[in-house]
């Protein structure tokens, strides 16, 4: 299969739905779903129907397009307003991929940059607009694997948690771009995916993917880590992430913070992927990320066939842990990379 066959989501307007992959049927099923209400596209970014945060950046952004989209309002105002709801109730969906929030300000800054022509002027303006996000992240995550392909070398194993490759994506993903890339081009890259505890995202997509694609891949469960990279099977880490602070300290998937701390005792560089869309200038810290908390059920009985754990034992889920920046290597952006002091840094490239 080849890898940029794999559509993550796309505007059907004609049909006026958002169709995405579901994600929660992978591997065994591959469906994709029609989305056309502002509910039917929040439930499906909560649920992880659609995910990664570059995806629901995309998704938001067409789902406040759709919104308005049968809209009869005949002023600006009216249109706005029901713009506005849909908005707020998309933006309750995830609380710490700062792209869900990102897309949604600019969707509206272009709204309002359309005061004074008509209602469906205005609309058409919107769907450029969502577009054109799409197309930027596929474009962005190019240019990540092409600035991540360059601290890499050829036959090198490479250890990545949860999933940031195509599927969290408009396209190429983001710590996966660089291993794709490098497919095209024979660099003979190993592959290491953990199965990323509680929801499985390593084993259940980024496995699916890359094999696919005719990746070297192995899946291991996320306590063999130590023991892989202890056996020189690795000589980089490549993660993606939700946001990153303007410390340079990173949320991503619940245990990349200690697989941070295991590849710092290895000698092993780790490296983050990301998209400029999420790094939050405005939070100093990672102490200041809110981390979304999940159900209890995805760790005791979502993935089996029998529930796993006793009844009413308590459960601790969060969906994300934060990544202090003295253990990052180097975080790769669109604009280049950025490497220790980020605060500096980072800034640089976000003004470029």
């Amino acid at each position: 299969m080849d890898w940029k066959a794999i559509e993550t989501l796309r505007l059907d307007d004609e049909r006026g739905a958002l169709v995405i992959l579901d994600q929660t049927l992978l591997p065994g099923t591959t469906r994709t779903v029609e989305l056309r209400t502002t509910d039917e596209i929040w439930e499906a970014i909560r649920e992880l129907r659609v995910r990664g945060a570059p995806a629901i950046g995309v998704a938001a952004a067409f789902g406040v397009y759709l919104a308005v989209r049968g809209s009869t309002a005949r002023r600006h105002e009216e249109l706005a307003a029901e713009f506005g709801e849909a908005k707020q109730h998309l933006a309750t969906s995830r609380p710490t991929a700062v792209n869900l929030f990102w897309a949604l300000d600019r969707m509206e800054a272009r709204l309002d940059a359309e005061a004074g022509r008509s209602p469906d002027e205005v609309k058409a303006a919107l769907r450029a607009e969502a577009e054109a996000i799409r197309a930027e992240d596929e474009a962005v995550c190019r240019s990540l694997g092409e600035h991540g392909l360059g601290l890499l070398s050829r036959g090198w194993g490479l250890l990545t948690h949860c999933n940031a490759g195509s599927l969290a994506t408009a396209r190429y993903g983001t710590a996966l771009a660089p291993v794709y890339l490098g497919a095209e081009r024979g660099y003979g890259f190993r592959v290491y995916a953990d199965e990323t505890r509680p929801l499985l995202q390593g084993a259940r997509l980024t496995a699916w993917e890359l094999q696919a694609a005719g990746v070297d891949v192995t899946l291991i469960c996320d306590g063999m880590a130590s023991f892989v990279m202890g056996q020189g099977k690795v000589q980089a880490v490549l993660v993606g992430c939700d946001r990153v602070a303007a410390s340079g300290d990173v949320a991503n998937k619940i245990g990349t913070s200690g697989l941070a701390i295991v590849a710092r005792h290895h000698r092993i560089p780790f490296y983050v992927f990301a998209p400029l869309s999420s790094v939050d200038l405005d939070c100093p810290r990672g102490a200041d990320i809110h981390v979304e908390e999940r159900p209890p059920e995805e760790v005791t009985e979502r993935w089996y066939a029998r529930r796993m754990a006793p009844e009413g034992v308590k459960v601790l889920n969060p969906a994300f842990d934060v990544t202090e920046a003295a253990l990052v290597t180097a975080i790769v952006t669109e604009n280049g990379i950025a490497r220790p002091p980020y605060g500096e840094s980072l800034r640089r490239l976000v003004g470029r």
